[in-house]
């Protein structure tokens, strides 16, 4: 006997901060950064904002640009992967610990590159670096930063915010990238962000005096020196660093004005998920459209199932956002076209841990959660992460189950092209009862049987 649905609760108040920081470490997960990263730049700049002046509706503005600093960080990690022949993740991660002097870009390059290949193919990898390394360098920092203004728009935030994110990576003395911007002509937003930025990532590895040396020993570079000035203004007071260490919340965010905790409505609720599946499956080429293919494949199963209106527009957000735990698996385990072995299938089997994890800081989402976490529970009890079974597996999160393995079965992959349907329906009627409910399956059959039919017609 199949559990019932759920009844979706009245939507709780949630403010668009609390859903931004919640899921902003999500993007802290694409970074390889210490769980609260954006949120603690969020800090640390809004307090320079207010100690330089900037108005009210500017601070806002910033501290959005600032949660969503790295919404297109994900859309560079394969390609990473496919250069340096390495973890995007700790490439990333150790990345952001140099000043792109020619030794330490030297050093990095040699102690990141191809570790694990074969001396030839390392070798290949290298030269191609050292001969066309600022193209290369170029063309990763574009895709990253226009997918992210682009992403931010579609969320809404304003011009200013999203040419906030684009403009992250250049610097003051011109030698950023992509366009090279000089001065003032880079947003203030932009140079805020990658000042901040900096000061955590130093912070947390060293301590205040190691950010606070990088900072100075990058002004006029790297940074605007007005605003390296302030900050050291604002870092001499101890409850600066207070702030900055506190938890990875919002808590002890500086105050911040009224409109910044506006009430999210349903309408941008489903935009919001509908953004943050695109950074999801802008990680991989194989998993392009993943995200809103199972969300369209739930959908049908539950209207199938005679799922309220109601309750369909609530289940698609959890199948929008079922893999967003997957920010924190490299591109070296997703991408790869070989069998995984046990310790990348252990990182691998973490990925929806960490969707219910980043989902259940959402007050909104504290339902949704668990079932976008169990996504890959069997039946039998041989899933993951929890070896639930039976009972225990709600019909939720049985619909994006079936979903999900519909989806993978009929798209290309590392390891095989995208089967047939009938194929696909084949393999799945060999998992019912074990990993597919078959009601679910059976409505998933039902459900493009008529699709088959409108486009037969």
């Amino acid at each position: 006997m199949n559990p019932m649905p759920h009844a979706p609760k009245q939507l709780d108040r949630i403010t668009l901060s609390e859903l931004l920081g919640a899921l902003s470490h999500a993007l802290d997960l694409s970074e390889g950064q210490p769980a609260g990263h954006c949120v603690r730049c969020s800090r640390i700049g809004v307090t320079i904002a207010r100690e330089i002046g900037l108005s009210e509706d500017e601070i806002v503005e910033l501290y959005y640009a600032l949660l969503l600093k790295d919404l297109g960080c994900s859309s560079n990690a394969a390609r990473i992967c496919e250069l340096y022949l390495t973890d995007d993740l700790s490439f990333k991660q150790d990345f952001k610990l140099i000043d792109g002097s020619l030794p330490q870009a030297l050093r990095f390059v040699l102690g990141h590159t191809g570790l694990k290949a074969g001396l030839a193919e390392r070798f290949r990898a290298i030269v191609n670096i050292f001969q066309n390394g600022g193209q290369i360098a170029r063309e990763l920092i574009e895709t990253r930063c226009h997918r992210g203004a682009d992403i931010a728009r579609k969320m809404r935030f304003s011009e200013p915010v999203a040419e906030g994110i684009k403009n992250l990576d250049e610097h003051w003395d011109g030698g950023g990238k992509p366009l090279g911007l000089r001065g003032t002509d880079i947003p203030i937003y932009s140079r805020l962000a990658l000042l901040v930025q900096v000061v955590d990532v130093f912070y947390i590895a060293n301590g205040p005096e190691a950010a606070l040396r990088e900072i100075r020993n990058r002004s006029g570079t790297w940074f605007d020196p007005q605003l390296v000035v302030a900050c050291e203004r604002m870092a001499a007071q101890p409850a600066f660093w207070d702030v900055i260490g506190t938890g990875d919340g919002l808590e002890a965010l500086p105050q911040l004005p009224a409109q910044a905790s506006v009430p999210v409505d349903e309408d941008y609720l489903d935009d919001i998920a509908a953004a943050f599946a695109r950074v999801v499956d802008s990680k991989s080429p194989y998993t392009s459209g993943h995200s809103e293919r199972v969300t369209l494949f739930t959908d049908m199963i539950a209207e199938q199932l005679e799922f309220s209106a109601e309750q369909r527009r609530w289940l698609k957000r959890a199948a929008l956002l079922h893999d967003i735990g997957k920010l924190g698996v490299s591109n070296a385990i997703l991408d790869k076209p070989d069998k995984l072995d046990e310790s990348e299938w252990e990182v691998m089997r973490m990925h929806s841990a960490h969707s219910e994890a980043i989902l259940s800081r959402i007050s909104a989402f504290s339902e949704l959660a668990p079932i976008a976490g169990a996504h890959h529970e069997r039946l039998d009890g041989k899933g993951y992460p929890r070896g639930l079974s039976g009972s225990q597996i709600c019909l939720e999160t049985r619909i994006i189950t079936t979903a999900d393995i519909f989806d993978a079965l009929t798209a290309d992959r590392p390891y095989r092209a995208a089967m047939p349907i009938t194929k696909a329906l084949a393999i799945m009627s060999g998992m019912i009862g074990n990993q597919i409910d078959p009601d679910c399956f059976a409505a998933l059959r039902r459900a493009l049987g008529r699709v088959d039919g409108v486009l037969a017609a």
